[in-house]
């Protein structure tokens, strides 16, 4: 059996990869949407009116995703519309699929194989199960040490707990500015956070652990602040410390087809090979003296 769901992982795989890249040539020759029309009429968020905002409350599922904990807060309760469950509970892996792709201006191919990879993860059906946003915290799984916006998971195990000393870090680091005087976080910018990041946790979490295919995971959901966000701090500040969406807001990502992996590829590489984790082994070293968990 194990065989089997190889060969059958490798060819929806292939066949999502496939895809993406047409997606990738169709991006290249239709019309950008307008701006105000970026998040499709009808879904949650069209025109910028974003569901309710409400934090959770105990007993409520969250995870280390702060995009995907956002969805849950202007979600849906009884007979209040919203984008996902608020209880962040009971969400069927199709479901995620759709709301992601319309909340956030992902490409089909994208949002399907994120969920297909975590229902894999979790071993569970695609189809048919639903799972609770803390379950996808499965250490090493898609979860990470070296995460922007988390202590690791063996210096706080509930990574839907944010690190505010992080999170303030990364937006006071931002560079570059847009066209209107914005203050913008660059690729730069997350790169030197992230040496800093992975250095800093090597030294003071004994069971630290980064594999390459985390790092490209942790680049890959650190890029997603540029693309998805634009980079911008007023918003930023808002889905990271708030996990809130902004009043107004609409993905930066304005492609018919939205995001697709191959073009998310170039600013994925960008931010990893821009990575310098030598450069703060001092830094590491002092956290490490000092008993910091974090620095």
């Amino acid at each position: 059996m194990g065989f089997f769901s190889s060969v059958s992982n490798f060819f929806f795989d292939a066949s999502i990869m496939s895809w993406d890249v047409l997606l990738t040539l169709l991006n290249l020759v239709r019309r950008k949407r307008r701006i105000g029309h970026v998040t499709p009429e009808g879904h949650p968020g069209y025109g910028g009116h974003w569901p309710e905002f409400r934090p959770p409350h105990e007993g409520d599922s969250r995870c280390s995703c702060p995009a995907l904990n956002a969805m849950a807060n202007h979600g849906w309760r009884a007979l209040l519309t919203g984008i996902v469950a608020r209880s962040g509970r009971g969400i069927s892996f199709v479901e995620l699929n759709h709301q992601i792709r319309t909340t956030y201006n992902f490409g089909p191919s994208f949002c399907s194989y994120v969920p297909h990879f975590a229902a894999r993860m979790l071993k569970k059906s695609y189809d048919n199960d639903t799972f609770d946003l803390e379950e996808l915290d499965l250490h090493n799984g898609i979860e990470h040490d070296a995460s922007l916006f988390r202590l690791d998971a063996a210096l706080e195990p509930n990574q839907s707990v944010k690190h505010i000393p992080f999170i303030e870090e990364m937006l006071a680091s931002a560079t570059g500015k847009d066209k209107d005087g914005r203050d913008i976080i660059t690729s730069n910018d997350i790169s030197r956070l992230l040496g800093k990041r992975r250095a800093v946790a090597r030294a003071v979490n004994s069971e630290f652990s980064l594999s390459f295919f985390h790092k490209i995971f942790g680049s890959s959901n650190s890029a997603t602040l540029l693309k998805i966000f634009g980079g911008r701090v007023d918003d930023l500040n808002s889905i990271l410390l708030h996990e809130r969406i902004p009043d107004g807001w609409e993905s930066r990502v304005r492609q018919p087809y939205g995001l697709t992996m191959t073009h998310f590829q170039k600013t994925v590489l960008a931010v990893e090979f821009g990575v310098r984790e030598k450069d703060w082994v001092e830094a590491a070293q002092e956290a490490k003296r000092n008993g910091a968990k974090s620095s």
